[in-house]
Parts: structure tokens; sequence; C-alpha cells
């Protein structure tokens, strides 16, 4: 009888707690705005952004990598917009932003980072954490090491500021096309790029032929699976969206463009590291571990220069956010209250 009653008190005790969690659950969801998709016109470029949350709560600014736009932060945004302001643009040439011709808009990092610089400024976020994610991380570094004051903390997920990071077969032929962009078969023989010189039965092949092939569908396909351990996880909404947009007339100049400036990222990697070692940002890396692009060598030297650092890999690929979204964002659910309730964040310079 007495057990009967004690497993009848343990039952009751976990539908308490079960109730609870749901209601909190249900209190999040109707407590989250919506998203509101809007464009602003930053120099004759319209910049399309996802904006959600209360402005009134700590900021996220979230930059977004190749090949794909804020569509990347579509399910973090909802995710967390119960308890913060989020706001993620698409760069020109990307998403739904304006898509200019290489003829009439510079595509380099430096004035991708001037203008994602002035598209902050036009709506006004004058504090914000920032998420660095693949071309997300030269853009971001950029804007933060010149205004570090209005940066609260980092979280970084595959986005590389150390030459380590870049230093792996991947990158090779890369590194060559910044030298020559008419290399032809540099960096090419390596177990990575072998296979798309056999694909296209090409013995000497272009570097920038070569680089075409990250361009394609199949490319495509393997950013957002490779190294993830069930490939069922990943939504085909990811690349059916970011395809099309990258097969735009036009658009595969904007790439390679993009590709050839990203050679002006590492010669800046000594200043990123002075800032975060001057400035000591709060910083969250939640970075898959099994990613072929930015692999888990670019994210351990993020120890050497910040104190405070709270550091995860996880068991996936390049776009962690398709597989891990929900861990990732209670992640920085946990240290962004933690960090930004701090009496030293009011103080941070």
């Amino acid at each position: 009888m007495k057990n009967n009653t004690l497993q009848q008190t343990v039952s009751l005790l976990i539908l308490f707690v079960l109730g609870i969690a749901y209601v909190d659950s249900v209190a999040r969801a109707d407590n989250a705005p919506g998203v509101a998709y809007r464009t602003v016109a930053i120099e004759d470029v319209e910049i399309f952004y996802r904006e959600a949350g209360d402005p009134d709560r700590p900021t996220l600014l979230l930059l977004h990598g190749f090949p794909t736009s804020s569509h990347m932060y579509r399910d973090l945004i909802t995710e967390l917009a119960d308890e913060f302001h989020l706001v993620a643009p698409d760069y020109p040439g990307y998403g739904f932003s304006s898509m200019p011709s290489v003829d009439e808009f510079d595509y380099s990092f430096d004035n991708v980072a001037r203008l994602m610089q002035q598209f902050v400024d036009t709506i006004g976020l004058d504090r914000y954490s920032l998420y660095l994610m693949d071309y997300g991380a030269p853009v971001g570094f950029r804007i933060a090491a010149n205004a570090p004051e209005r940066v609260d903390t980092l979280i970084v997920q595959n986005g590389n500021a150390y030459i380590e990071g870049i230093d792996n077969n991947f990158w090779e032929p890369i590194r060559e096309y910044w030298k020559d962009r008419d290399a032809v078969n540099k960096g090419l023989d390596n177990s990575w790029w072998i296979n798309v010189k056999n694909a296209y039965q090409e013995p000497q092949m272009a570097n920038e032929d070569a680089l075409r092939f990250l361009l394609t569908l199949g490319a495509t396909k393997w950013q957002y699976t490779n190294g993830v351990k069930n490939v069922e996880a990943v939504s085909p909404d990811t690349w059916d969206h970011v395809q099309p947009l990258l097969d735009r007339d036009g658009n595969q100049d904007i790439q390679l463009q993009m590709f050839y400036s990203y050679g002006s990222n590492p010669p800046l990697y000594p200043a990123w590291q002075k800032y975060l070692r001057k400035h000591q940002p709060p910083t969250l890396i939640v970075w898959g571990e099994h990613d072929e692009i930015f692999p888990a060598a670019g994210a351990e030297p993020y120890k050497r220069d910040l104190e405070n650092l709270e550091y995860h890999l996880l068991d996936t690929g390049h776009f962690a956010l398709e597989t891990h979204g929900q861990e990732i964002a209670k992640l920085m659910r946990d240290f962004l209250n933690r960090q930004l309730s701090s009496p030293l964040a009011a103080k941070r310079p």
C-alpha cells in the first residue's frame, strides 16, 4: 500500500514538473514576437533583413555565411525572439538583397563590411552581440574592430580568424587563386580537389573553373550534409532556397569575386586577434567539429587570445544550425543571460 502511495506521489510530481515545462514553452511561444521581413536602402542597394523581438531587449546581429543568407537563421530567430532582439541582414548579391553586377558594385569584404556598418547605423543599432559564421566572421570582425565599444559579446560558429583555420586541402587552390586569378592546376592535386578534377576529366584544370564547382547544386548539398551524422535531419529547403539564388544570371561572377576577395582577410587576422586580446569580448564558440571548410583547427586558437571563452565542438558539419539549432539556441540563451546581466557588461568599453 505504501509503495502504491509513493508511486502515485512520484507520478504526480513528474506530471507537475512536465506541466510547468509545457506551460513555460507555450508562454514563450505566445510571447515571442513574429518575424518582420524588411528592406532598407543603403547607398542605392536594397538590403533585405529579418527582424524579431523587442528592440529594447539585447540585440543579436546575425551575419550569414556562404552560400546562404539570413535564411540560415530562420529557426534561431524564432527560438530566441522571446528574450532578445534579433536582426539578420542579407549581403548584396545574397538572399533577397539587391544583386548589382560586379561592374556596378565592389564585391569585396571591405566594402560589404562597410555597407553592413551603414546598415547597422541606419536601422539604429547602438550595441549588439555578433553571431559570426563563415563569411560573417570577416564581415563581423571588421565591424567589431572598428567599433569595439558597441559589441557586447561574440558567438562564433565556424567563423575563422586564424591561419590555422585555412591551412588545409580545401583552401589550397583558393590561396593560389588569390595570388593569380589565371592560375591553372595550382593546389588541385590534393586529396580533396583531385576528385573534382577527375569528375570534370580535366587533368590541367584552371583554378577558377574548379572554384565554379563550389557553386553547383552538388557542392551546395555537400556543404549542408558533409560531416552530419544523420543526413535525414537536414531539410532540403536549405539547398532549394540557396541554389536558385546562386543560379541567377551574373551571380557566379559575384561569388568568384568574393572568393578572390577572401584573400584580403588573412592579412587582417593579426589585427582581429589584437582586438580580441585587448577588448576581451565574452565569446561563445559553437563549432561544427566535422566541417572540412573551417575545421576545428580554426576554433582552437581562440583559446589563446580570449579569457572569457565558452567552447563547444558539436558533432556536425559546416551548417551546425541545421542539425543542432535547438542546442545552439539553448547554449546562447544561457551564455547571453549570464553575460549581459553581469555588472561588467554595462561598463565594458
